[in-house]
């Protein structure tokens, strides 16, 4: 008993005596320290510049282009808001958040077929998904266009919806089978023996272990459906139902020289996209990264 006393003991003080090893920063994680800092730099001030600038003055603007306002002008916003940038930003919430929901519903259903069925057809499937990736937006324009007015859905809300849903499908879809594949098998067995039916499978087991890449398919079909401006521009004529990235060209034409409200209403466009991002960033890297393990 003394003798395993004295050998703790022994452990313990050399535990302690164990000087902790220093983590070594090399000159490669030195560089890429540096190009990341860069890179944010890039990216970040852009940003601020717009926001300072969007709380200056006419002669601010242009005669002190870097620095601070002397009167932090506030009320750009609320003019911005209330010029028409609040008609427009109500558009893009609608049209995005219906997007966000149909691709959802379509893409998760679609993935979770094509991830559980073996066939030539599902084969068939992938590849016509494949094939709606490559489709470049500004070649289908005008049979995009022909189409819609045949619907007569031009100069609606719909013209966008469906549009954006087309577009974000295929690679919705590649990436929510991706991460169905790497649910275990016996999850399914264990349900179908329990009784539970298909649509239970997908509704209880599916979409709940699915989350991060659903939350991933939502930040990339809202980036799109919030900021795409061609579509937007072509199939909207109504200045009631144009959506921010083409309503803030004529916000532009009617402000004239008023570019401290019209960066206002830019910095208000982008706040949305920002948040979302923040909140769920963490979801955003897990999903692309364990939905990419399979496909």
């Amino acid at each position: 008993m003394e003798l395993m006393k004295k050998s703790t003991t022994l452990k313990t003080k050399i535990v302690k005596k164990t000087p902790k090893k220093k983590r070594e920063f090399g000159i490669g994680e030195f560089l890429v320290a540096i190009g990341l800092t860069a890179f944010a730099i890039i990216i970040l001030y852009p940003l601020l510049w717009m926001v300072i600038s969007s709380m200056k003055s006419y002669d601010e603007i242009f005669n002190d282009v870097w620095g601070l306002p002397s009167t932090w002008l506030v009320g750009n916003y609320v003019e911005a808001w209330s010029k028409g940038i609040s008609n427009y930003f109500l558009n893009s919430v609608y049209v995005t958040g219906i997007t966000i929901f149909a691709v959802l519903l379509f893409g998760s259903m679609a993935a979770f077929v094509l991830a559980r069925y073996r066939s030539k057809w599902i084969d068939l499937a992938l590849l016509f998904i494949i094939g709606g990736m490559m489709m470049n937006p500004q070649v289908a324009l005008i049979p995009l266009f022909n189409i819609l007015s045949t619907l007569d859905l031009i100069n609606t809300r719909w013209a966008l919806i469906l549009t954006y849903v087309a577009y974000r499908l295929p690679l919705s879809v590649l990436l929510l089978r991706a991460y169905f594949l790497s649910i275990p098998k016996e999850l399914d067995e264990s349900a179908t023996i329990d009784g539970c039916s298909e649509w239970g499978i997908y509704t209880r087991i599916y979409l709940p272990i699915a989350l991060p890449i659903l939350v991933t398919t939502v930040v990339l079909t809202s980036f799109f459906a919030w900021n795409e401006f061609l579509f937007a521009t072509i199939f909207i004529d109504s200045d009631v139902l144009k959506t921010i990235p083409s309503g803030l060209m004529n916000f532009r034409d009617a402000l004239r020289t008023d570019w401290g409200v019209l960066l206002a209403g830019m910095v208000i466009a982008t706040i949305p996209m920002i948040i979302l991002l923040i909140a769920v960033q963490k979801y955003l890297v897990r999903g692309l990264s364990e939905g990419s393990v399979k496909g």
